[in-house]
């Protein structure tokens, strides 16, 4: 199959490559390099990838409408997976905008790109950031617009866009939600990424909100959920890919106190766009294509935490 990967460099890109070109897929990469975070590490994710990819990596800006059009009419993909976005709450609500850049309107043009190249399927790597301050489990259909931060606005939005285009041009349409994901390479503005930081410079850790939980789902099991969704599963749907097992925050911090035993913590209020909790409903995925995340918490922290002590230079 050959499958256009937007987003390749990033965290779960990087990883989802490597899986499709295990399996023998023809894989084309595409990033523009955000410096949200170091480019730097970025290069050396790919730089792993393209020993293994005779197809390489494309250096593009996906707001580039023409330069879209082009690249995915010279590929005529069967998949497109698109995973390119801007990511991180905090950083929506300082500079919003940017979101309905790179994460509607890059989305618009991945979407029409895939239509007018032909392909038959499109997945988009959506958010739990889309439900909002609800508790779980969380069922697909909950998610209702009511969201608190311009990137699950810019998600929400974006999802809308997709069911837009599967109209227009008859692709399958797969909208995968996100729960929480951590694993080697972790994005370094997540929490277990700034922790493992901090931690590995004898520094404290803060702690906003204690009544704080998570999904934390390794990155193995995410890229398995992508890959049956890609394989295994023929309709258009919403669906979440999840662990479905919610940690809180302290339960987080008193684990990565085993490897970290002179830990400090710094307890602060909540921070604006913060959801209280996720908590993934992954039946739907489940009774579809037989998802079912095989990592423990425990076992995917400490592969994360070995990762982390052998790269610190790129945390």
């Amino acid at each position: 199959m050959k499958i256009i990967i937007t987003g390749g460099a990033g965290f779960i890109g990087s990883h989802l490559a490597r899986k499709l070109m295990s399996e023998n897929h023809e894989v084309y990469l595409i990033d523009c390099l955000h410096p949200y975070y170091s480019i730097e590490r970025k290069k050396k994710q790919l730089s792993a990838i393209n020993s293994l990819s005779k197809d390489g990596f494309t250096l593009l800006d996906l707001l580039n409408r023409e330069e879209t059009m082009t690249f995915f009419q010279s590929i005529s993909p069967d998949a497109v997976i698109h995973l390119a976005a801007l990511p991180g709450v905090a950083y929506s609500i300082k500079r919003p905008l940017e979101y309905v850049d790179y994460d509607i309107k890059a989305t618009i043009n991945v979407l029409e790109a895939c239509g007018q190249s032909g392909a038959e399927q499109f997945i988009f790597a959506s958010s739990s950031s889309v439900y909002g301050n609800q508790k779980g489990p969380l069922k697909e259909e909950l998610a209702t617009g009511n969201v608190i931060s311009p990137y699950a606005a810019s998600k929400y939005s974006a999802e809308s866009f997709c069911h837009v285009y599967r109209n227009l041009y008859g692709f399958e349409t797969k909208i995968l939600r996100f729960f929480t994901v951590y694993g080697p390479w972790v994005r370094p503005d997540m929490a277990i990424g700034i922790f493992l930081k901090k931690l590995l410079k004898n520094q404290e850790v803060t702690l906003f909100g204690e009544d704080r939980i998570r999904d934390f789902t390794y990155i193995e099991d995410i890229v398995d959920g992508i890959y049956l969704s890609l394989t295994k599963l023929h309709s258009s749907e919403v669906i979440n890919i999840g662990s479905g097992k919610p940690i809180s925050m302290l339960s987080l911090l008193n684990e990565l106190k085993r490897y970290f035993p002179e830990m400090k913590i710094r307890r602060e209020k909540s921070r604006a766009g913060d959801v209280v909790q996720t908590w993934a409903d992954i039946r739907k995925a489940a009774d579809l294509f037989g998802y079912r995340p095989n990592t423990s918490f425990e076992k995917g922290l400490a592969e994360t935490v070995k990762w982390a002590r052998e790269n610190e230079d790129y945390l």
